[in-house]
């Protein structure tokens, strides 16, 4: 059912595309950006509220932080599309068994963060704020919080970040763009136009958003953890990583899919920050 509607939107905006490309294509851009604004449960509310929490500025937009205190390095956490800061409870509570300094931020338009928009390129942003504000040392992020973590430290180079967990990350925008355009079955029409209004927004085409390319130029550790099963973001995106990023290592799982929460994920995280 759902994939029916997917399919009556994209029909829809195909149809607008034949009278103006331009406006079809910024309701396509809209939509891609556009996350669902989805209540916190009880359970997720229970365990933020045993953090300390604090709202960071950036460009209008309030973004919600957690901080679980410690007295070893400082690590942030940054979560994916359409999730929040209580996904990485599994990881946390391990964390704070080796008295680690936690930072888990909500995304633009995420969890108790303001704004209804959402991109990689925005979230890379929040994420420099808020790891310059606490000396952040280690980065992990999930799925676009992995690529946006990429974009983030190849940037701006932060010194006291040593370490980068990147989980499911997708490697290139080219690619999330084209599996966004087969998914509604866009026309030629509102995929050329959604390629004319990056190149409008960001003064760039989507292909130098290539977050794999420009790992080359991180100069800290990094491990890779991608399911090769993920139907979301595909194992190849990973591979593109390594081959980029010559200062990380790639691990593959089996099983765990997009989502990779799994015991020996979080093992393999701790030995890698532990080392």
């Amino acid at each position: 059912m759902k994939a029916f509607f997917v399919k009556i939107i994209g029909f829809f905006i195909n149809l607008i595309s034949f009278i103006s490309p331009r406006t079809a294509g910024k309701m396509a851009i809209k939509l891609f950006s556009s996350p669902r604004k989805i209540k916190l449960k009880e359970v997720e509310k229970d365990f933020l509220d045993t953090a300390f929490t604090e709202d960071v500025k950036y460009a209008g937009l309030s973004i919600r932080t957690y901080r679980w205190l410690g007295k070893n390095d400082t690590i942030l956490l940054a979560h994916g599309w359409e999730s929040n800061s209580f996904r990485w409870k599994p990881l946390i509570e391990k964390l704070k068994t080796l008295d680690y300094n936690i930072v888990a931020l909500d995304a633009p338009a995420h969890g108790h963060s303001t704004g209804k928009l959402f991109n990689a390129i925005l979230y890379a942003e929040c994420i420099n704020i808020v790891a310059k504000k606490f000396e952040a040392n280690i980065i992990i992020g999930h799925s676009v919080g992995g690529m946006a973590t990429a974009f983030f430290q190849q940037k701006y180079q932060l010194k006291s970040v040593e370490k980068l967990v990147l989980l499911g990350a997708p490697s290139n925008f080219v690619g999330v763009f084209r599996r966004y355009v087969n998914m509604m079955s866009y026309n030629e029409r509102v995929s050329q136009t959604m390629n004319e209004l990056i190149l409008e927004r960001f003064n760039e085409k989507p292909d130098y958003f290539n977050a794999a390319r420009l790992s080359e130029h991180i100069k800290a550790d990094g491990l890779i953890i991608h399911d090769e099963l993920d139907k979301i973001i595909p194992y190849n995106d990973a591979e593109d990583f390594k081959t980029f990023y010559k200062k990380s290592k790639l691990i593959k799982t089996k099983g765990y899919g997009h989502g990779l929460r799994a015991e020996e994920v979080n093992d393999y995280i701790l030995d890698f920050i532990n080392t």
